[in-house]
């Protein structure tokens, strides 16, 4: 995808004929407006915030220049990690409002600090962080099945979930890979960790039944090929099976096949799994149809649309982190 950066630490990212610099830039700019003064970013102002959103919207300030901003979204990730290397699954304002932890949230924070170094090439915060990484990893690889699949959650008594979900455990697998690029960057060496990672792998790539059935959500179908399980003629594949069922021209991709919404953030995250395997026309195609979904106004996005009224939604306001939809089972 033909991505242009303009000269200068700051300058905002632009894409020829679908998001011009200015627009990348307010929308980083609303982005920004939503952190907290402690390095937090809820999902909207006001609003709750999870261990997964706070980092990608903390990654989206650092691709935009905000390194600072995203530095300190960083370490309040750092400062507010539990002795066992978990994030509470859900907070609001100074408060936890619920103490579980999803694994998949929890792993996230490898990628976060990954794309930090490789934006900014600060060595130093990969050491400085190293030992909330090395913590969150081995919290999650605990909640590991005998088949490879992760619980999708750990329990507030320790207990780990007894299925697991096939986007978690696909973003996860990106995780793992991130925390040993990480280690293997600083010198250290985590062989427990590339087990564990080539288990995942073996059992998104291999055994399918091993992941509770969420095949409805769009998520399911995309993320092998956004993680990186699956490339070449797989990731073609998959990709083409279900591209009729998920994708709608000229609106973007839902997030349900069964249901007429059109989301952001589904379709965002479509347009990085299609960039990763190269098809980049689709990916510009889709990424260009999420255009319907900005608020100008603010720079922020809408979280989705119903297709059959045009109504986009929530109606009290557009947001910039872009949680997925709720596809989180009740625990």
């Amino acid at each position: 995808m033909a991505v242009q950066r303009p000269v200068g630490r700051l300058g905002a990212l632009a894409v020829p004929g679908v998001m011009s610099a200015e627009k990348c830039a307010a929308t980083a700019q609303f982005v920004l407006r939503q952190q907290r003064s402690d390095g937090s970013i809820p999902w909207y102002d006001g609003s709750h915030l999870d261990p997964w959103d706070h980092i990608e919207s903390a990654m989206g300030l650092t691709v935009a220049g905000y390194w600072s901003a995203a530095w300190r979204a960083l370490e309040w990730s750092a400062a507010n990690q539990r002795k066992d290397g978990s994030w509470p699954m859900v907070l609001r304002g100074n408060g936890v409002e619920d103490a579980g932890s999803d694994t998949n949230q929890c792993a996230y924070f490898a990628v976060g600090l990954w794309h930090y170094y490789l934006v900014t090439g600060r060595t130093d915060g990969l050491a400085r962080l190293w030992p909330t990484v090395e913590a969150a990893i081995n919290f999650v690889i605990r909640a590991q099945h005998p088949g490879g699949e992760l619980g999708w959650a750990v329990g507030t008594d320790g207990g780990v979930a007894d299925f697991a979900l096939l986007t978690g455990s696909a973003s996860a697998l990106q995780s793992i890979e991130c925390a040993c690029l990480i280690a293997a960057t600083l010198g250290h060496d985590r062989p427990r960790w590339r087990w564990a990672g080539n288990r995942l792998a073996s059992a998104l790539r291999e055994r399918p039944a091993s992941f509770a059935d969420r095949s409805r959500f769009s998520m399911d179908w995309y993320y092998p090929v956004l993680s990186g399980a699956l490339r070449g003629r797989a990731a073609t594949e998959r990709i083409d099976s279900g591209w009729t069922d998920f994708v709608r021209p000229g609106h973007g991709a839902r997030c349900v096949n069964d249901q007429p919404w059109v989301t952001s953030a589904e379709s965002a995250e479509l347009v990085a799994a299609l960039d990763a395997m190269g098809d980049t026309d689709r990916a510009l195609a889709v990424l260009d149809d999420l255009q319907g979904l900005r608020d100008e106004t603010t720079g922020g996005y809408w979280t989705g649309r119903n297709l059959p009224d045009m109504v986009v939604w929530p109606r009290s306001r557009p947001r910039g982190p872009l949680p997925p939809c709720c596809w989180r089972p009740t625990r």
